[in-house]
């Protein structure tokens, strides 16, 4: 198990991905270290703002460690929580649940814990197929092809 403890601030996003790249190493699963870096990137922000509301004294957790095909990540903040369930459907547009909606997709299983203060991300690394790949990269590329069209 590797964990990593850091505190409210958004600057320390740089040691969430430094964090991942070393587990990555570690499980030697680096050409998935992208799709877990975003994922983990949105949670650990999430979990900074929302959660912990950029308190520099309280802190954000992430544990990683091996599962059934691949690696978890969960992310812990001091919060108070959230409702889960209504960000159970994917979001229309911009605004709140983009985050949690990009955790959704580039993740293999997402769930929350504790009230919604903890989130763990399951990702299958033995060998993603290629056409579950695909499938995430045409999803993105809908949800964000509307912003960039000229009108």
């Amino acid at each position: 198990m590797e964990k990593l403890v850091i505190q409210s601030d958004i600057n320390n996003l740089v040691e969430v991905e430094r964090f991942v790249s070393a587990v990555c190493d570690t499980y030697n699963v680096n050409n998935y270290a992208a799709t877990i870096s975003m994922s983990l990137l949105q949670a650990a922000e999430n979990a900074i703002v929302h959660g912990n509301n950029s308190d520099a004294s309280k802190s954000v957790t992430i544990v990683s460690d091996l599962c059934r095909g691949g690696l978890y990540f969960s992310v812990s903040d001091e919060g108070n929580g959230f409702d889960c369930e209504k960000f159970g459907v994917i979001p229309e547009g911009e605004g709140r649940g983009t985050g949690i909606y990009l955790m959704k997709t580039l993740s293999d299983k997402m769930s929350f814990q504790n009230g919604g203060s903890t989130v763990r991300l399951e990702f299958v690394v033995s060998g993603i197929e290629a056409s579950r790949a695909l499938e995430r990269i045409v999803v993105i590329r809908n949800y964000y092809a509307p912003r960039y069209v000229n009108a």
